[in-house]
């Protein structure tokens, strides 16, 4: 049996790739888009807008509306097809529903109050099936079970065809403090008001009324049905955050076909003062003229059909050649694969873009919204050979997850897992106009072990991100250079009281031998038979206010990126089989949300858990946490 490692190293996965079936769901396979034929750095980059908020009564809370609906994009360059994709959007507002989102822009300690709204029906109400093949084998939504079998691995008889119903969705405010009934808890899913669900459905998750009514006895208002409403108190450090889909079981389908947007919060003591750094951001009511030199970046990868729709594999065999037996002569699931890796690499929702910049300071906000893939970034003075690029311009770190660094950091590359982000200047100063500049990427087309550890990115296409094209300059920048930045002080987290030791962990085929990583899956560190299923009693409950160490064991041969909901925490130390422990990197030395656990190694990280409820700690790689690498737990009683 060839394994996933072997599969994708010889090149195999990357030509099975090319045979997909349509997104659209029809029988046969449609032709891949060969991505070494899209015409590269012709369309401008997109700069996603503010998203606008309601008009509502006086007082200290911004509103907004805020719908998931599915529409047409043109994610490929002008003159390809454009791509069927989900998206967020106002609902009192139609032409701003896009993949990525309109920003979200908060202000420290100004709560902002969300209704969400599943909108993925089409003209006659009835509801849309998914774009992407769902695998009904996993532990996920479940929405046909009803409610006494929702949020469950669904029993089958014989091995299934994907799932075809109406979706459900819940949105994660990722880097938010949140109450849980606002967190977007992966058992708080809705369905949309369809008109033809049938009646055995379940409409929402396990945990949609608990949450409902501890929302409205909190804040006087009632959840409508196909919606949710929830309020972000802010009371956290200024940081770029970011929303997405966190559907159980199927929220890299979710976040794949388009469910993502920034959400940068502003403001307070652990802000700087309007013009300290490079600026203006995207702001509401902007003329279409108007020059950003603060601007979000989203990178995503993602595969094309050559009629333009999104592709996904729709079976295993497509990740590591396994092609059965499935249900019920087998426990591997049919259309789950252990990680997805794109062909085309999108930027703000653009296949390779180009951004016109002057010779000056500009602050990107960069974030990583890949399925599985880490990105290694560099800016290089002309697109990637096989061989490694010296940088043609450093980035100035000056922030991660959880806001601003403690000081600026001059770095030549950027290595950013999925969920990471990082708040960078780049000078173009001194840069003559008509220079052209690229954005690559250096990172593994494949899992991640480590720098250098698997060739980096094919430079022909995934290798590249986007270009900088430098033109003359038209206003002064009075930003202050980074170098000579005074970021303000961190407030550091007291000793732990208590440490946690937990086991990241592979679980292979008790049926069939060399099938490859059945499932991902965690536990604790005792022995790497203590691993816990989704469904499994809680093991960590902190207690209100407490400090708390957690150890990462990594028993994988891949690095994961791990995230805590509801707190910020310290990165303290990563501790490699050889013994010789590893200070964070100079960009981790802030608070993150998510942190690169490598393989062979126990990542530290410390956290105060401030404020009781229920959430979940997870691994960012999507196709992880869709099949068992995401555990519930408790803060407090």
């Amino acid at each position: 049996m060839v394994t996933r490692r072997q599969f994708l190293k010889t090149g195999a996965g990357a030509a099975a790739m090319l045979a997909f079936r349509t997104a659209g769901g029809a029988a046969a396979t449609e032709r891949a888009l060969d991505p070494a034929a899209i015409p590269k750095y012709v369309a401008p980059l997109a700069i996603p807008p503010v998203m606008p908020n309601l008009p509502s009564p006086e007082g200290p809370v911004d509103h907004y509306m805020i719908g998931v609906r599915q529409f047409q994009q043109q994610i490929l360059p002008p003159g390809l097809p454009t791509t069927t994709v989900w998206g967020y959007g106002s609902v009192l507002h139609p032409r701003t529903f896009n993949t990525p989102a309109c920003t979200v822009e908060a202000t420290v300690d100004r709560p902002v109050r969300i209704t969400w709204i599943n909108e993925l029906v089409d003209g006659d109400g009835r509801y849309r099936p998914h774009l992407l093949p769902v695998d009904p084998t996993l532990h996920w939504a479940n929405p046909p079970g009803g409610p006494s079998e929702r949020d469950t691995r669904a029993r089958f008889t014989s091995t299934p065809g994907r799932y075809r119903g109406p979706v459900p969705i819940v949105t994660h405010l990722h880097g938010g403090h949140s109450w849980d009934d606002s967190d977007g808890h992966p058992e708080a899913w809705f369905l949309p008001a369809a008109r033809n669900i049938s009646a055995g459905y379940a409409r929402e998750g396990s945990l949609y009324s608990e949450f409902a009514h501890t929302f409205g006895i909190r804040e006087g208002v009632r959840w409508a049905a196909g919606s949710a409403v929830y309020q972000y108190a802010n009371d956290q450090r200024a940081a770029t955050q970011w929303f997405h889909d966190h559907t159980l079981g199927i929220t890299r389908l979710n976040v794949y076909a388009g469910l993502a947007g920034f959400y940068l919060l502003r403001g307070g003591p652990s802000d700087l003062p309007s013009g300290v750094l490079p600026g203006p951001a995207p702001r509401a009511g902007d003329a279409p003229t108007t020059r950003y030199h603060e601007i979000p970046i989203l990178i995503q990868d993602k595969s094309f059909s050559a009629g333009g729709s999104l592709l996904y594999p729709d079976n295993r065999r497509l990740s590591d050649g396994f092609s059965g037996p499935y249900v019920p002569r087998s426990d591997v699931s049919p259309i789950w694969v252990p990680e997805f890796f794109g062909t085309t690499m999108t930027v703000n929702g653009r296949t390779w873009p180009d951004l016109h910049v002057e010779p000056r300071r500009y602050r990107f906000r960069f974030l990583n919204g890949c399925n599985s893939r880490f990105l290694d970034l560099k800016i290089v003075s002309a697109p990637p050979a096989k061989s490694a690029r010296t940088a043609a311009l450093p980035f100035w770190q000056i922030g991660s997850d959880g806001g601003l660094l403690p000081s600026p950091v001059q770095l030549g590359g950027l290595l950013l897992a999925p969920a990471e982000r990082a708040d960078v200047i780049v000078d173009f100063t001194g840069i003559p106009a008509g220079t052209q500049l690229f954005l690559i990427n250096e990172g593994p087309d494949g899992p991640y072990r480590g720098a250098r550890s698997a060739p980096p990115a094919n430079p022909a296409t995934t290798g590249q991100v986007m270009r900088f094209t430098v033109g003359p300059l038209v206003d002064q920048d009075t930003s202050v250079p980074p170098s000579e930045l005074h970021l303000p002080t961190l407030n550091r987290l007291g000793a732990a009281r208590l440490t946690r030791r937990l086991a990241l962990l592979e679980h292979s085929s008790a049926v069939v031998a060399g099938a490859g990583p059945i499932a991902a899956l965690l536990g604790s560190s005792e022995s790497r038979g203590s691993a816990k299923m989704w469904a499994d009693p809680i093991t960590e409950n902190p207690a209100t206010g407490s400090t708390e160490m957690w150890e990462f064991h990594n028993f994988t041969p891949d690095a994961h990126p791990m995230h805590v909901h509801e707190v910020q925490f310290e990165v303290v130390d990563r501790r490699p089989s050889n013994g010789l422990t590893q200070l964070p990197e100079p960009g981790e030395r802030g608070f993150k949300d998510t942190v690169i656990a490598p393989p062979n190694a126990i990542t530290r990280i410390k956290a105060t858990f401030d404020r009781p409820g229920l959430f979940v700690w997870h691994c960012h790689i999507l196709e992880h946490e869709d099949n068992e690498m995401m555990r519930p737990y408790r803060i407090g009683a």
